[in-house]
């Protein structure tokens, strides 16, 4: 299939060709015998790795086994899949939750569920990937608008409706991941009700770290009771696997019925279940506040160390992450190739994961990391007039 090894050499030249890496989770990763400060991660937390989530882990695979064998709907239903799923509403503070494989699952679930040829969906430019392949699946009519731009969400609204006996849908990340801002969620729900849209919201980053108790974004903002429908992940703060959809009774039941992801999925493995329920118990304790104030300060240190250093920077509290704009693929590249060699790991993130001409390094610090740990990360930035820039 000569056309594939011309495709891969094409991104080669562009500087966009991806390998995997495999490495140890955790805030220290070793890679060819050396030790580097792991600032990739979205374990915020740090739990992955968290000796009572192996204990919990370990529990359910002696009681049930490694797989649920089935989807849920047939023979693939377990006790700690339904405690989970009455964890998470608890934690959200959502009458229900339904829990998906993957993060992934549960956001091409939902809208391809909730959504159809009749609908619109009005979207944020930079949202992630998943929302903008359920919208695709869902065939309602799909536009996005500028990020977090609320005028020009408001005039496409303005503009011609649904078809008749169609719904409007605005769809936004709640932490755009690749940059460290936070959704307007307060306008975005006054826009909702004004234009009679259903708001849905993905808070994969938000969920466990931020908000209190860890609740998410919308309880950090205090909009929570007037967000409908949203989504959570078990991967990211609260380092499982998995993702859940949140909201009224009614719509997990809709779900149950409508959303093919779930329904032709094989169920989480109890394995993961089980862990990612003590994941929710421990976030919500003191410890996970402990954790999360940790994180948060690691995060502005490393933002105000770098703006020292001449570097631009995105990022906005409560985000977890920050985001270091370099500009061209090759620029990026050679940035983090420079960090692995002082001891950092922060891969480039390049096209098509962010618009052109906006290559960054993404820096995720966890909990479990160091204050000595975040000042030997500054350390190996070089001042940012040795980076090539050419930032949008």
């Amino acid at each position: 299939m000569e056309w594939l090894t011309r495709q891969l050499r094409q991104l080669e030249a562009k500087g966009l060709r991806r390998t995997l890496r495999p490495l140890a989770a955790g805030p220290y990763v070793e890679r060819d015998g050396r030790r580097l400060l792991n600032l990739a991660s979205n374990d915020y937390l740090g739990l992955s790795t968290d000796p009572r989530l192996t204990a919990a882990a370990r529990e359910a695979l002696e009681r049930w086994g490694v797989g649920a064998g089935a989807a849920r709907l047939v023979v693939g239903d377990r006790p700690v899949h339904e405690a989970l799923e009455a964890a998470l509403a608890a934690l959200k503070e959502t009458e229900a939750a339904l829990v998906f494989p993957s993060g992934y699952a549960a956001n091409v679930g939902v809208l391809s569920a909730l959504a159809g040829p009749r609908d619109q969906i009005f979207a944020d430019a930079l949202n992630h990937a998943s929302l903008n392949d359920g919208a695709r699946l869902s065939r309602a009519r799909f536009r996005y608008y500028r990020h977090r731009d609320l005028e020009q969400l408001e005039q496409l609204l303005r503009g011609p409706g649904p078809a008749p006996g169609g719904r409007r849908f605005i769809v936004t990340d709640a932490i755009f991941s690749m940059d460290g801002t936070v959704a307007p969620l307060s306008e975005l729900a006054e826009l909702a009700a004004r234009y009679d849209a259903v708001l849905v919201v993905d808070d994969a980053h938000g969920t466990g770290i931020v908000g209190p108790e860890g609740r998410g974004t919308a309880h950090h903002l205090g909009v929570a009771d007037r967000i409908p429908v949203q989504v959570a992940t078990l991967s990211k703060a609260l380092g499982v696997q998995g993702g859940a959809a949140l909201g009224p009774r009614a719509l997990i039941d809709y779900l149950l019925h409508r959303a093919r992801a779930f329904i032709y999925s094989t169920g989480i493995s109890p394995v993961l279940a089980a862990a990612a329920l003590e994941a929710v118990r421990l976030v919500q304790s003191d410890e996970g506040a402990q954790r999360r104030r940790r994180q948060q300060a690691h995060v502005a240190r490393l933002k105000a160390g770098l703006e020292a250093r001449g570097y631009t920077v995105r990022h906005e509290p409560p985000a977890p992450m920050l985001a270091v704009l370099v500009g061209a693929p090759e620029a990026a590249l050679r940035l983090s190739a420079l960090l692995e060699t002082r001891g950092v790991l922060a891969p480039a993130i390049r096209p098509p994961t962010v618009p052109p001409g906006t290559s960054r390094i993404r820096l995720a610090p966890m909990a479990t990391h160091t204050d000595d740990d975040i000042e030997a990360a500054l350390a190996a930035f070089p001042e940012a007039e040795a980076i090539q820039t050419h930032v949008a």
